[in-house]
């Protein structure tokens, strides 16, 4: 180094003209002045990125996380704090996922299982919307427990109305203190068809009302889900008439028991089969347990509307337009 810079300082003090004296030509001479230059004018850095733990901090975190497994690299972190030792979260994880030690088990129950273990208690309920063969709107108001997916519905109404969603919550905790069932959750939307009287009376019996959040049918996809297979198996192929009074009018009872359904089914494959085309079934009704309890276990003495099949071949229909449930 001492060297290179004698050379570079007698370059600029002996004429141009007696440089070939040198043994070293003249870009190298420039060449190691730019590099002592650059040299002179060079901070010392440290490496880029977090800086590495050292072999006694390393030490104790493993030892903290194997004498008490329940720690995870967050409680682990606060313990170093208190000792007056400070390192991201991040780099501690690193460190003891590197040595194979794996995250801190899980203090309580999943989500899953919280919600199973408490769907004994929780009711959920909804509106659905039937058009009738007039095109005249009918709202049902239906109840659905989450734990045995038995559903209450309520008479059909045109107009649902604060009256009307009152004299329904009375009816369901009747039928709950008549029941015993200890029900301690009811979730609804936030339609405003729900009146606070409505909520009042659910309040009277215990029950605390939870309102889902706005725009969010999956925080009730239970009560959606009835709706869809309602749809599916049952509106989609009947016309609805308007409700008539009377021994011979049908209720929606009526219309999903798996026998009169069996009926409906083996008749309209007669005749499917005398026009040559073979009978068509939903899978839905095949299934052991439809057939030996019915889909709807509790239903209200008033039903929801007369119901006929309507005369249109429901192997080649296209399926009807769904209104939105509110």
């Amino acid at each position: 180094m001492r060297d290179r810079a004698l050379l570079a300082a007698a370059s600029r003090i002996l004429a141009r003209d007696r440089w070939s004296v040198f043994l070293i030509r003249l870009e190298t001479i420039m060449g190691w002045h730019r590099r002592l230059a650059a040299h002179k004018w060079t901070r010392p850095r440290r490496r880029p990125g977090r800086p590495a733990l050292e072999p006694e901090v390393r030490r104790l975190i493993l030892r903290m996380a194997q004498e008490n497994p329940r720690w995870g690299y967050m409680r682990i972190k606060g313990e170093l704090q208190k000792l007056g030792i400070r390192f991201s979260a991040t780099a501690i994880a690193t460190l003891l996922r590197s040595h194979g030690i794996g995250p801190a088990p899980r203090c309580g129950p999943t989500w899953s299982q919280f919600l199973k273990a408490q769907a004994s208690g929780i009711i959920a309920c909804d509106f659905l919307t039937v058009e009738t063969a007039f095109l005249k709107t009918l709202y049902v108001l239906f109840f659905i427990e989450i734990g045995s997916r038995r559903v209450r519905i309520s008479v059909s109404t045109s107009s649902p109305d604060s009256v009307f969603v009152t004299q329904r919550a009375r009816n369901l905790a009747m039928c709950l203190s008549d029941e015993g069932a200890s029900t301690k959750f009811l979730i609804r939307d936030r339609d405003a068809k729900f009146s606070r009287s409505f909520d009042d009376v659910l309040a009277s019996e215990g029950v605390r009302v939870i309102r889902t959040p706005i725009r969010a049918p999956n925080a009730n996809a239970f009560a959606e889900r009835w709706v869809e297979t309602v749809r599916a198996d049952c509106l989609d192929w009947l016309l609805i008439l308007p409700p008539a009074p009377g021994p011979g009018s049908a209720d929606l009872r009526g219309a999903l028991q798996p026998e009169a359904t069996a009926s409906r089914t083996a008749a309209l494959g007669s005749r499917e089969c005398r026009a040559g085309r073979p009978a068509t079934r939903s899978p839905r009704w095949t299934h052991p347990r439809v057939r030996e309890s019915g889909v709807i276990e509790f239903l209200h003495p008033a039903g929801l509307a007369h119901a006929r099949r309507a005369p249109r071949n429901p192997a080649t229909r296209s399926p009807a337009p769904r209104p939105h449930a509110q």
